[in-house]
């Protein structure tokens, strides 16, 4: 069972999100919040698996509220939920640990689908928001990749392809601490901050 946080200021939207996804059974929503401030605090004391994050909130904007969760509960996965995916809000969020980052526009089908990923470690990125990250890493991007080992490329094919920490252990047959090194080293030699970015990174460059 998932168990899932949804966070939004506007209650119409947030009540019939919550409504669909109670009707599947493999989601269990275990809280809800209307600001970035309670929504932290119920993420804090249901220590959900995923969590959909609206970004323009009173007390405390979904940013805020997903640095502070990730600070907390790191393996929590953040899916934002929003209406903008201007470079003003899209960095922010996912420099502050969110995992996902989706638009109000998707269906209630995407959305549900983006839970089932986050919580099997696959980020949902909207295009839009893509590419914007793509535009961001065009600079130079094409020569980080030569300074890694052959094992760190077969892992960030591994990342670009959306697999998680375990899976790429069973494919690579690695320990997953080992694993968690090796990513660790990819981020800083691709000079980006989370997999999603890495992920991005593997497709702008046509490394698949």
């Amino acid at each position: 069972m998932i168990r899932v946080v949804v966070v939004d200021d506007h209650e119409i939207v947030r009540k019939g999100i919550i409504a669909y996804l109670q009707t599947d059974k493999e989601i269990e929503v275990v809280g809800e919040a209307a600001n970035g401030q309670d929504g932290v605090k119920i993420i804090r004391n249901t220590r959900p698996n995923v969590v959909l994050m609206d970004l323009i909130m009173d007390n405390g904007n979904g940013i805020e509220a997903t640095k502070e969760v990730m600070q907390e509960l790191p393996d929590c996965r953040i899916i934002i939920l929003t209406s903008y995916y201007d470079d003003g809000q899209v960095f922010p969020a996912l420099q502050a640990g969110a995992f996902s980052y989706m638009l109000k526009t998707s269906s209630a089908v995407e959305i549900t689908d983006a839970i089932k990923k986050a919580y099997q470690g696959v980020n949902v990125i909207e295009p839009k928001v893509a590419g914007k990250l793509v535009s961001n890493f065009q600079k130079g991007e094409k020569k980080r990749h030569d300074s890694l080992t052959e094992r760190e490329l077969e892992v960030l094919l591994c990342i670009g392809n959306g697999m998680t920490n375990q899976e790429i252990s069973n494919h690579l047959y690695i320990g997953i601490k080992t694993v968690k090194t090796h990513v660790s080293n990819i981020l800083a030699k691709l000079e980006v901050n989370d997999r999603t970015q890495a992920a991005v990174y593997v497709h702008r460059n046509h490394l698949l």
